[in-house]
């Protein structure tokens, strides 16, 4: 045992030497020993030498699944957190629905830790951070589909190396950030518009940020945009309610890299900067490297339809109900200060015959801090109490994808939550605008004057507020929003 302790000892002094050197600079090979039989004595080895990366990551929105809803117009100086473990969207609905949030059985999958999957879960345990998830580059390393854990069935068939994953650790890439986020609402490119798994293989006019740099784009990493300080990630997404920091083009694109520097249009093209914001422009149709969804439609789940096909996608599930989907398309335009309105558990609905909004950019044409962005407009129909008018929060998991009773699975889901089901409900319309700001296209490709004026159909210029084409009707003062900007 003294050898052992002294093997020990000296590995930790290795550890901590380097501990302070780049992360992505040291070869964790000959520090990490297993074998490992589970994820958290993986963990418990980390935390030798990196107690304070776990503190911080604890404290992070990756790992808590809330925090203050700084991004939500109202809500702004709200004591109280929200986010994916207490709110609800139009995709899966809720991660906590039914009897003891029962749901994050299988919803825990992206969580980066080891077993959530009930309502409690000590956050304080650090040796349930899940590090691999994160910082494996090879192994091939999984996490299984139900029970928030990594997947013993895959080291068993030798799939899985999971030693080899824990030697491999390294700066995460795109393939480490999209284990999780090219696959939201429950399978590849549902969700999140442009965030997919052809990312990883991605040529420049896919993305001219992310493609490998043999491929003609810049290779850079997500976090070489979204900064991370601390484990906390900028980036304000559009479905959550908080945000650590703002990632903006800006952050690289200014000074001697300032855009239209080249441009024989660069005057024309800067007043337009005032109300258009660089991926208007830049990111002229979405979802380009494969299909994302469009619509979901609840009401439809349980019935007999004949499933179709949309760009290689079925249009329809037994146990979700009823899909539209589209590919490489033009986004829908909309203001945004950089506030959301959005739909929370519990908020009542006015009127239920009109479309109730999950999540919208705010500002408008009057709104001198907002820009035009580009959007994926998502729509589709949930349940909601007609008694309570409130959306239902019904339980998916174990319960409506078992056995398609609506009236069982809205009981069930009601449950521990204070939201209790009336026994009578109907579906309702829903509607989101979901942020697109990735598959930035070569500069070549940016929208040309003729793409949005003169004619052009692209821009609902009524929607937006104008009384014409800005070309010919006139748009915003930029002097005034020079001035309010100087104020």
């Amino acid at each position: 045992m003294k050898g052992v302790r002294t093997v020990v000892a000296s590995v930790s002094a290795a550890l901590l030497l380097v501990a302070s050197m780049a992360f992505a600079g040291v070869d964790h090979s000959d520090f990490v020993k297993g074998p490992f039989t589970k994820g958290q004595d993986v963990t418990k080895q980390c935390l030798e030498c990196h107690d304070k990366q776990a503190t911080d990551f604890m404290k992070t929105t990756h790992w808590t699944w809330k925090g203050t809803p700084n991004h939500v117009k109202g809500m702004e100086k709200s004591t109280k957190e929200y986010g994916k473990f207490n709110m609800i969207n139009s995709f899966c609905t809720t991660v906590f629905n039914g009897k003891d949030a029962k749901p994050m059985e299988s919803c825990g999958k992206c969580h980066a830790g080891y077993g959530w999957t009930r309502s409690k879960f000590d956050h304080n345990d650090k040796t349930r951070v899940d590090c691999l998830v994160c910082h494996a580059q090879k192994g091939n390393y999984e996490r299984a589909a139900v029970g928030c854990d990594i997947d013993m069935k895959a080291i068993q068939k030798g799939s899985m190396d999971l030693d080899k994953a824990a030697k491999s650790v390294g700066k995460p890439t795109l393939q480490n950030c999209g284990y999780c986020h090219f696959y939201g609402g429950g399978g590849d490119a549902v969700k999140s518009p442009g965030m997919d798994s052809t990312l990883l293989s991605a040529d420049k006019n896919a993305d001219v940020h992310m493609a490998k740099k043999e491929k003609g784009g810049a290779g850079l990493l997500c976090q070489d945009c979204h900064k991370t300080k601390d484990h906390k990630i900028a980036g304000a997404s559009s479905m959550m309610a908080h945000y650590d920091a703002r990632v903006n083009c800006a952050d690289c694109h200014t000074g001697a890299k300032a855009p239209h520097q080249k441009s024989k249009n660069k005057a024309i093209l800067d007043k337009h900067t005032a109300s258009v914001a660089c991926q208007t422009c830049h990111i002229p149709t979405i979802s380009r490297g494969q299909a994302t969804k469009t619509g979901w439609w609840w009401s439809d789940t349980g019935k007999k339809i004949e499933p179709q096909e949309e760009f290689d996608k079925e249009t329809f599930q037994k146990k979700k109900g009823t899909f539209k989907w589209n590919m490489n398309y033009v986004p829908t335009y909309a203001w945004y200060n950089g506030q959301v309105e959005r739909y929370m558990v519990g908020d009542k609905i006015k009127d239920p015959s009109k479309p109730v909004v999950m999540i919208k950019p705010v500002g408008d044409i009057k709104d001198k801090t907002a820009k035009i962005y580009p959007y994926k407009f998502y729509e589709g129909s949930q349940p909601m109490d007609a008694k309570f008018k409130y959306l239902n929060t019904f339980q998916q998991y174990e319960s409506l994808w078992k056995h398609y009773d609506w009236e069982k699975a809205l009981k069930d889901g009601g449950q521990d939550l204070g939201l209790p089901y009336s026994g009578k409900f109907q579906f309702v319309k829903t509607v989101a605008w979901l942020a697109a700001p990735h598959e930035v296209a070569p500069k070549e490709q940016a929208l040309q004057c003729g793409e949005c004026h003169m004619g052009a159909k692209r821009m609902d210029w009524a929607a937006l507020g104008y009384k014409g084409d800005p070309m010919q009707v006139g748009g915003r003062s930029v002097e005034k929003v020079a001035k309010k900007k100087k104020k």
